[in-house]
C-alpha cells in the first residue's frame, strides 16, 4: 500500500495518480450523464475506450509543457493552445470510432472540416487538463520557494543565535582571567588554582552545549552554579546569593546560558566595586502562559554615579535581549528597572516545559538547590 509521504514527494507518482484519477473522473461523469437519457447499447465500452484514449494521448503533453515551463506567457499560451488542439484531433477520431462501433454505426465524419470542427469539443477538455497541470505545478513551485525562504530564514536565525551565544564566551573569559590574574598578583595562588579548575569545568560545559538548544531552568541553574563557583572563590563572603524559584518554574525551557550574562552584569557593577560586596537574587515563577525570571542586585542602581545607565547597556544585557528577540519575536518581555537601590532585570518568556529532562554535567549538589529550599518556602 502506497504511503502518503511517497505520494507527496514523488513527482512521477503524483502525476500518474492525478492523471489516472482525472480521466477516470471524465469517464464516470460522461457515463452518469447518459443516465438521464436513453442509454444506447455498448455506451459503457465506448466511454471506457474514450477515457483510455484520453489517458494515453494526453501523456506527451506533460513533456511538452515541461520544456516550456519558465518561459513567458508569449510562448506558453500559444504552445498550450496548439498542443491541446493537435492532441484533440486523434482523440476525437478514437472517440467517434468507439461510438460508431459500439453505439451507432451512423456516426462518422462527413468531411475533414467536420473532424477539425468536432476536435474543438475535445480541445476544451484538454485545455482544462492543461490548466490543472500548470496550476498544480505553479502551486508546487510557490510552495518550494516558500520552503526555501523559510529554510534560509531559519539558517540565518541559527547563525545569528550562534554568533550571539559565542560572543559570551570571550567576554566572560576575559573578565574571569582578569580576576584570576588579580588573585595571582595578591599571592592567593591556591585560590587562583581552584578558580582555574572551576573555569575549565564551566568552559567545558559551554563548549559541549549546542547554542540552539534550550534547557530546563533547573539545568540552567546547575550550569550557573558552575560559573558562580569561580566567582565565590574571587569574592568570598562579599558575594551573597539568594534564590526564590518556584518548583513549577524549574521544568520550564529557557535558552542555554541565559542567566550567566545577567548575573555577571550584577557582579560587575553591584559586587566588585564595593568593599562590602553585594547581594544577587534570582527569582523564577510560572504565571499563566509565561515564565517570569528576575535577576536583582542591591548595587547603586541606574541613578548611581558609580554605575551610569549607559554602562548598564553593555554586551551582556544587549546580547540577551537580541537572543530573546530572535527566538521569541514579540512574545517576550525584557526590562531593566531601577530598584533604588539596585537594578532589577525582569524577563518573561512563553512557558514551555520539557517532556523529559536531558542529561547535563552534574556537580555534587548545586548550591542554588540547597539555598532554594529555604527561599522557596518564602515564595518568589
Amino acid at each position: 500500500m502506497l504511503r502518503l509521504s511517497q505520494l507527496r514527494y514523488s513527482r512521477n507518482l503524483q502525476f500518474w495518480s492525478l492523471h489516472a484519477a482525472g480521466w477516470l473522473a471524465y469517464g464516470l461523469t460522461v457515463y452518469f450523464g447518459f443516465l438521464f437519457y436513453k442509454q444506447p447499447p455498448g455506451i459503457g465500452r465506448a466511454i471506457a475506450i474514450a477515457a483510455a484514449a484520453g489517458f494515453a494521448l494526453s501523456m506527451p503533453m506533460r513533456y511538452v509543457y515541461r520544456s516550456i515551463w519558465g518561459l513567458g506567457e508569449r510562448w506558453v499560451i500559444p504552445v498550450v493552445l496548439v498542443t491541446s488542439y493537435v492532441t484533440a484531433l486523434p482523440l476525437r477520431i478514437v472517440i467517434n470510432l468507439a461510438y460508431q462501433h459500439f453505439c451507432d454505426p451512423s456516426i462518422h465524419f462527413t468531411s475533414p472540416f467536420d473532424l477539425f470542427r468536432n476536435a474543438l469539443l475535445s480541445t476544451y477538455l484538454l485545455l482544462c487538463w492543461s490548466a490543472l497541470y500548470f496550476g498544480i505545478k505553479y502551486y508546487e513551485s510557490k510552495k518550494q520557494q516558500q520552503e526555501a525562504v523559510l529554510k534560509a530564514v531559519t539558517l540565518a536565525q541559527e547563525a545569528q543565535l550562534k554568533m550571539l551565544r559565542y560572543q559570551l564566551n570571550p567576554h566572560f573569559l576575559f573578565n574571569t582571567l582578569n580576576a584570576i590574574s588579580t588573585l595571582i598578583l595578591d599571592n592567593q595562588n591556591r585560590t587562583a588554582s581552584q578558580a582555574v579548575m572551576r573555569l575549565s569545568e564551566f568552559l567545558r560545559y559551554t563548549l559541549d552545549q549546542d547554542p540552539m538548544k534550550r534547557v530546563t531552568l533547573r539545568q540552567e541553574m546547575e550550569a550557573l552554579d558552575l560559573y558562580l563557583g569561580t566567582e565565590r572563590l574571587r569574592f568570598g563572603e562579599r558575594l551573597r546569593l539568594e534564590y526564590a524559584i518556584e518548583g513549577a518554574a524549574l521544568d520550564a525551557l529557557v535558552p542555554s546560558l541565559l542567566l550567566q550574562p545577567l548575573v555577571e552584569n550584577a557582579l560587575k557593577y553591584a559586587v566588585s566595586p564595593r568593599e562590602e560586596g553585594g547581594m544577587v537574587r534570582i527569582e523564577g515563577r510560572a504565571r499563566g502562559p509565561m515564565l517570569e525570571i528576575s535577576v536583582i542586585d542591591d548595587g547603586p542602581g541606574l541613578d548611581g554615579h558609580a554605575r551610569p545607565a549607559e554602562r548598564r547597556s553593555g554586551v551582556g544585557l544587549r546580547n540577551t535581549r537580541e537572543r530573546l528577540a530572535v527566538l521569541y519575536g514579540e512574545s517576550f518581555r525584557f526590562a531593566a528597572l531601577d530598584g533604588r537601590p539596585g537594578l532589577r532585570i525582569d524577563l518573561a518568556l512563553p512557558l514551555e516545559t520539557a517532556a523529559r529532562e536531558e542529561a547535563l554535567p552534574r556537580v555534587a549538589e548545586p548550591r542554588f538547590r540547597r539555598q532554594a529550599r529555604v527561599a522557596q518556602g518564602a515564595g518568589a
